[in-house]
Order: C-alpha cells, then structure tokens, then sequence
C-alpha cells in the first residue's frame, strides 16, 4: 500500500478574519496622487453638480481606478463598495454602486467627451520631480506621433453600432493615437466597426496634433500605414504645421491601388544605365531575392512646404527563389512606396528605417486590449463605450508614467533591461502589491511587507508625487 509523504515544512493555516484593513491593490495610492494632481475634483464638480448622492469627480475617479487595475466591466466596482484603503486612496467620500457608475456615464457620456482630453493634457504636461515627461524621441531629433485603428470583437452582441470590421470580426475600430515611442496614448477615439481608417480622421488630427506640439518641443513625426494614404488627410497634417508654425513632418505608407506593378518591375529591370552610366542599383538580399530603392518627388497640391516638398519613397521587390527554396518559373515582384515630407537629407533607406519602427505601436493595442481587458467594451450605448475608451487612454497614460519611474529604475525588482514596461507589469509588480492601512499618532500609514523588493521605488515614487502640485492643480485649489 502506498503513502503519501508530507513535507515536513508544509503548515496548516488558520483561516480568519482580521480586525484591520488590508489591499491587494496598494498602487491605487499612485493614481490618487496622480489625479489628485490634476484636479479632477475642479475639472468637473463645478460644470455637472449634483444635489445630493455621489458626486460626478468620484465616479470619473471610481472608474479610471477600475481600468488601472485591468477591470472594465461596471459591475467590478462593487467589489470596492465596502473598501477603506480605495476610499482613501482616491479621496472619495462615497464609492459608487454598480447601477450608479453606469446611468451616470450613460446620462452624461456624450457631455464629457472633453473631459480625457483636458485630463490628458494636464497629466502629460505636469513634471515629476522637476522634470518634463520623456515621451521617447528617436535618434534623428524627431518625436514620433504613430496612428492607427484596430480592430475590437465585440461580436455576437447587440451593442449600438457594432459592424464587420477590416480583420472579418464584429466590433468596432478605435483610432488611436500615440506620443513618442514609449506608449503615451493622446487619443482613442471609438469608431463604429464599418467606418475606413481614413474616413473622419482629420477632426483627430485637428485634437491630438496640437496637443502634442505643446507637449514637446521638438519636431514631429507623423506616421501611419497605407490606409491613410489620402491627400486630404496629408493636407490636413501640413495645414496643422503652418497654424502651429511646428516642424511637422510625415511618412505615410502608399496605397498602389491600380498601379502596373509588372510594368514598373520591366521597366526598372531594363535600366541598366547603358549610355547613361547610371541605372538601377539592386542589392541582394539572398539567392533568389534582390531590391532596389529609388524616390520622386510629387507636386500635391497643400502638402508639404518648399523647402521640404513631399515625395515617395519606392521599394521594388523581386524574388525568383521563394521563402521554401523553391525555384520560380517567373520572377514574383512588389511594389511599396512611402510618402514623406522629411528633408532630403533623409535617405530612402531612412525613411524605410523610420517607417518599420512605427510597427512598435502594435504593441500598444495589445495592452488595450488584453492587459487592460478593453477587448469587449462595457455598455450597449455607443457613447457612453466612447467615453470608456477616452478614459482608458487616461488610465493607460497614468500606468506609463508609473511603471516609467519605478521599474526602469537600478533597485527596481529584478527585470530585463527595457526602455519601457508593458502595462501588464505596472500591474503585476506595483498596483497589485499587497499592503496594510494603519492609522497612527493621528497619521495614516501604508505598510508595504518587509520582504517587499518594491518598496524604495514604491515609496520614492510616492514622495515625488507629494512633493510638489501641478500648475493645474494650483489654479483649481
């Protein structure tokens, strides 16, 4: 007969109850202060008063909490109802049910469209201990501003204007845009599944453009893939630089449409530079598979300025080995290009450089989408999910900024070496670190363990924070 053999260092618990408050969620301290900073008290209260009950700044607050800790659904408030250290951390006098968060966004969603935004801009523009915010620039001098949408499956559901998008699912696609290349999101605006890429988009420029030129001083570079491709939007971008009187330059992937593609390859194929002594140069890039590069200007009408015109960037393809090793009966060629506004001290290959680095922000949709659980959005009503969204731009930028100034630094826990940390890591390591609420001499007290590795990131990021107040925060007091 067998036996089971106990380890000798294996206890049994006594389960109880004890007489003090305890968090999982001990990061929430950060977003107090962080909001706290930008006075959302001041931002709303005085516009959307009420008579009595909750008050509008605490359920706004209520819920930005609820995304920093990965929960988008309303009913996860309830589980904070009876939560001292939550109260406290985000100075509420009272936290919302479930039923009040969500008549109260979906009565006002539309009327506090503008509030994210303002939020955004404070939150970005603050210093944390007498220093601007790094939003990442790139090595050539200029801050990238990436924008996309993406797709949300929101399928077999009947929320308001959910339709087939662009990746075969029932959803929506929001467009969003992001500063620098650390991930600070200025905008996610939610579009309805059905709506193009490009369709609308100049009203977003004409918000997140701005924005961004007042949040850093040098210049910008727009970029975005080729469902974008249109003159008007490029117009748009070279109109926001003349009003900003910025350097606002652009590469924007190109859509070839109809264009010959067999015609260009023959052509290009057959310039051998005979008579001439220059044609095109190929590189290989392995047996079987050679490119070349080679630019044109363009006359748009409204794009780009004359000293640094708009042209394209082309890069031919050609392949007469497959990725298999198979040998082609004909040669297989593509076509690419990027439309630029850079200056011409930028190269074709550069330009591509700069291009293939943009795919970095797909990233940043993940984190939306699985570290924040924004995959399937909260509400039937299409406002009051646009509204979630423009809040969880907010919450991802509050993540940023903590993760930003704690895990990066020499005694934070034990990480590999990054320039930045995924929002599911700000949660994992600080917003859901366990501690104790104690009030003493008059004081309160967080108790972080005395095992915790966290703690002089944690508590030196914490003193930063209440060391000083935005110059929001000082007009609004």
């Amino acid at each position: 007969m067998l036996t089971q053999k106990v380890s000798p260092n294996m206890t049994d618990f006594v389960i109880k109850k004890l007489p003090y408050d305890l968090s999982s969620h001990a990061g929430l301290a950060f977003i107090g202060k962080y909001l706290k900073r930008v006075n959302v008290n001041a931002l709303i209260d005085p516009k959307f008063p009420v008579r009595s009950g909750v008050a509008n700044s605490e359920i706004l607050k209520s819920y930005l909490a609820l995304l920093c800790l990965g929960k988008s659904d309303f009913d996860a408030i309830e589980g904070f109802r009876d939560n001292a250290f939550f109260k406290r951390a985000l100075g509420l006098g009272t936290v919302p049910s479930s039923p009040t968060l969500r008549q109260r966004m979906d009565t006002h969603a539309a009327s506090w469209f503008e509030l994210a935004p303002q939020m955004n801009q404070l939150l970005l523009g603050s210093r944390i201990n007498g220093q601007p915010i790094d939003f990442g620039a790139l090595a050539c001098g200029y801050t990238p501003v990436d924008l996309d949408t993406f797709a949300m499956d929101n399928g077999g559901t009947q929320k308001e204007l959910v339709g087939r998008t662009y990746a075969g699912v029932d959803g929506y696609c929001p467009f969003a845009v992001y500063l620098g290349s650390l991930g600070y999101c200025l905008e996610l605006a939610l579009r309805p599944g059905v709506q193009h890429s490009a369709a609308e988009s100049e009203y977003n420029f004409e918000r997140a453009l701005p924005m961004a030129a007042s949040l850093v001083a040098t210049p910008l570079l727009v970029r975005a893939d080729s469902g974008f491709c249109s003159t008007k939007l490029m117009q748009e971008i070279t109109a926001q630089a003349g009003a900003l009187d910025r350097e606002i330059a652009f590469i924007i992937k190109w859509n070839p449409r109809r264009t010959p593609v067999e015609a260009i390859a023959a052509a290009r194929v057959a310039d051998t530079g005979t008579g001439t002594g220059i044609g095109t140069v190929w590189a290989s890039e392995r047996a079987g598979k050679r490119e070349c590069l080679w630019q044109e200007a363009l006359a748009l009408d409204g794009v780009g300025s004359q000293i640094n015109p708009a042209r394209r960037v082309y890069r031919l393809t050609e392949r007469s080995i497959d990725k298999h090793g198979n040998t082609l009966l004909l040669p297989e060629y593509t076509l690419e290009g990027w439309t630029t506004t850079l200056p011409e001290a930028f190269s074709a290959a550069e330009v591509i450089e700069l291009y293939c680095d943009h795919a970095t922000h797909e990233q940043f949709h993940s984190e939306f989408k699985t570290d924040m659980d924004l995959e399937r959005l909260p509400s039937g009503k299409f406002d009051t999910n646009y509204l979630v969204c423009q809040l969880a731009a907010v919450a991802m930028n509050l993540l940023r900024l903590i993760g930003q100034n704690t895990l990066t630094e020499p005694d934070a826990p034990v990480r590999h070496a990054a320039k930045r940390r995924r929002i599911k890591t700000v949660m994992q390591e600080l917003m859901f670190k366990a501690a104790r609420m104690i009030r003493h001499a008059g004081r309160w007290v967080l108790g972080l363990g005395e095992s915790d590795r966290g703690f002089a990131v944690f508590e030196r990021h914490y003193r930063q924070l209440s060391g000083q107040l935005s110059t929001g925060q000082l007009r609004g007091a």
